[in-house]
């Protein structure tokens, strides 16, 4: 199980909390982690993003999603603490305008991304962002979440 804690959750014309809670299962699945876990999701705007990317990365600029592995607490008989993701809510409308699919779509991408480096994957080099986005991509259509706007409600 990964659990997931949601933080400032806008509202969206789809229900974020589910897309949350099934990219978190269908991550467990298709990665095979295993235990209990938690992560938190975290939603700011532009300057909060801004900010926390000038604070913890020395980078003076804004960013669509940023995620904080945790440590390893040592307690077996506790959850994992994966980490925290926190998303950009102005890129998430702004981005899918400019990518051309839904809100949703893009909404899930950055939070499965994410997940995703909280789980130890980057894209630092060439092959292992092919590897990253082709694990986006196959965990988002096994989901029915599409590009274009043509996923199911």
């Amino acid at each position: 199980m990964i659990r997931t804690n949601i933080v400032n959750l806008p509202d969206y014309p789809f229900n974020g909390r589910k897309v949350i809670r099934s990219l978190a299962r269908m991550v467990k699945k298709v990665e095979k982690v295993k235990g209990r876990h938690v992560l938190s999701v975290i939603f700011v705007n532009e300057e909060e993003m801004h900010q926390i990317n000038k604070q913890y990365r020395n980078i003076d600029r804004s960013t669509d999603v940023i995620s904080f592995a945790e440590v390893d607490s040592g307690y077996d008989h506790l959850p994992y603490e994966l980490g925290d993701i926190f998303v950009n809510t102005d890129r998430v409308k702004s981005q899918a305008d400019s990518y051309g699919h839904s809100e949703k779509r893009e909404f899930a991408f950055l939070i499965l991304h994410g997940m995703l480096h909280l789980l130890g994957y980057d894209h630092q080099t060439e092959t292992d962002e092919k590897r990253m986005f082709a694990l986006q991509d196959e965990i988002l259509n096994r989901l029915a979440i599409e590009r274009k706007g043509t996923e199911r409600k």
